[in-house]
């Protein structure tokens, strides 16, 4: 891994490598302390509403903002220095996500009894925090508005501070809010939490406060848009039914198992979340930006390999770690009531692996623009975890929903395998060495 080594001695995302692990370690630190404070003071079944909660707000976040994020930073990335293509790309974000969220938020507002009882059933009423989810929604996608353009601009020094001091607001807000109102405030950081790192986004604004004008109703661009949509595809097929899917296994599991053993799903979802933020990041910041430049077999498969003989040794020790600290890991994040999730770490562990085996490889569906594959594996993906899901936990309980994850990944990686298979294991043509 050479280029490994060189990429990180030269490129510029990681001079400020030590700011992103601090954004990672600051995550981390703060998911476990909410975790820790829900555990203590909401308790399992709190754990199971609130994860439903989760995976609502981030659909509808992705839908606000229509998947657009990376396709404005690639867009103002390419156009920073054509003053006219840079009106027209700001322009139509502006107005795409301004009118989309307006909707998203109108919906959620004047249906929050439905969506309640969706997501908490006809048995507990939180329609209020939906309306209040609803009112903090444009914020939001204000906040990834100014940071696709942060981004877009290499300002990647001022995007990281802001993540970081972000977090640490919404953490004392989240601890102080479970403290007070316990579940209702709980549900109510997790909607609020996410907006308001727009106050702090806003002296980002200002020291570019310029830019505003180049926001125009007439510089609305219909060849920008279409840019915008292949990444929009991608990122609101993986961002809407991932979520979606996983309320509706929770649904599933609280109805035929209980919302007990739905709370410890959350829970081991949550761990898994944790280890997964520092070899995601790995990945975004290494994989996918070389996956671009390369334009050979023989290059992929170097990289693919070198990745797997450098990275996954390390990752899979530590997933081994983490298996036999169980005892220790459940009870230091949430509580002695949370020690059945112990029962769920091994195949979480061994589908986390695969994971990481197979979004390594299929990251070149995104290097290489090969969005139409991409979005059929995604959607392949999504429906066998639904349908073994429901399968197993009808035969296992709540320990076959982690059985389906890894089964499905399982899928997911002999499939990008007999994609690429010929790139990863077939006689390289002379001319492509």
């Amino acid at each position: 891994m050479k280029n490994l080594i060189k990429y990180i001695n030269t490129n510029v995302l990681f001079k400020v490598a030590h700011l992103n692990s601090a954004t990672i370690v600051t995550k981390i630190i703060a998911g476990i302390l909410t975790s820790k404070a829900i555990a203590i003071f909401i308790g399992v079944e709190g754990m199971a509403l609130i994860g439903n909660l989760r995976n609502f707000l981030s659909a509808s976040q992705s839908v606000s903002i229509l998947g657009s994020y990376n396709g404005v930073v690639k867009t103002i990335a390419k156009f920073k220095d054509d003053s006219i293509k840079l009106s027209q790309t700001l322009s139509t974000a502006y107005y795409l996500c301004f009118f989309s969220t307006l909707i998203v938020s109108f919906l959620c507002y004047y249906n929050a009894q439905f969506v309640n009882d969706f997501l908490f059933s006809s048995n507990y009423n939180f329609a209020y925090i939906i309306k209040i989810m609803a009112l903090a929604l444009p914020f939001y996608a204000l906040n990834m508005m100014s940071f696709s353009i942060m981004n877009g601009f290499s300002n990647y020094k001022m995007l990281l501070i802001i993540n970081i001091i972000g977090q640490i607001l919404g953490l004392l807000i989240t601890l102080l809010l479970i403290y007070q109102n316990h579940i209702d405030g709980a549900l109510i950081a997790a909607v609020i939490a996410p907006s308001l790192i727009f106050l702090i986004t806003l002296v980002g604004i200002i020291n570019r406060r310029n830019l505003m004008t180049y926001i125009k109703t007439d510089h609305i661009s219909f060849d920008i848009l279409k840019s915008f949509g292949p990444y929009a595809a991608m990122a609101l097929v993986t961002a809407i039914a991932l979520p979606v899917i996983s309320i509706f296994i929770r649904n599933y599991i609280i109805a035929e198992v209980g919302i007990k053993e739905a709370g410890y799903w959350e829970a081991m979802n949550r761990i898994s979340n944790y280890y997964l933020m520092f070899i995601t990041s790995v990945i975004t910041l290494y994989i996918v930006p070389r996956f671009s430049e390369i334009d050979s077999k023989k290059e992929f498969r170097k990289e693919v390999f070198g990745f797997y003989k450098s990275v996954m040794p390390i990752f899979g020790a530590g997933l081994i770690l983490l298996y036999f600290l169980k005892p220790l890991i459940v009870p230091l994040i949430f509580s002695d009531e949370f020690k059945p999730v112990e029962d769920l770490f091994l195949w979480q562990l061994l589908g986390d692996f695969v994971k990481v085996l197979s979004i390594v490889i299929a990251y070149q569906f995104l290097a290489k623009k090969m969005f139409t594959h991409f979005i059929i594996i995604e959607v392949f993906l999504v429906i066998m975890l639904y349908i073994s899901s429901i399968y197993l936990i009808d035969v296992f309980g709540v320990e076959g929903a982690v059985i389906a994850h890894f089964l499905s990944y399982l899928m997911h990686f002999g499939i990008v395998l007999l994609i690429f298979g010929s790139s990863l294991f077939g006689i390289i043509p002379q001319e492509d060495k």
